[in-house]
């Protein structure tokens, strides 16, 4: 698995993220350092997506 970290500002990307997935709450997109494969996880049964998948659309926010 790729190192996966998140980068800049997350209360814009988690604005950016509950846009393009209407049905994510703020509960859904809690994010603590360090923690990233929780909210990964989190994030993979909510949309039914892969861990690959949410991280690229992450990365393109």
């Amino acid at each position: 698995m790729n190192e996966f970290t998140i980068r800049g500002n997350w209360n814009e990307i988690k604005g950016k993220l509950k846009q393009k997935y209407g049905q994510l709450t703020d509960d859904d997109l809690m994010f603590a350092k360090g923690k990233e494969d929780e909210l990964l996880g989190r994030l993979q049964k909510k949309l039914d997506r892969t861990q690959d998948e949410i991280r690229a659309d992450i990365e393109h926010l």
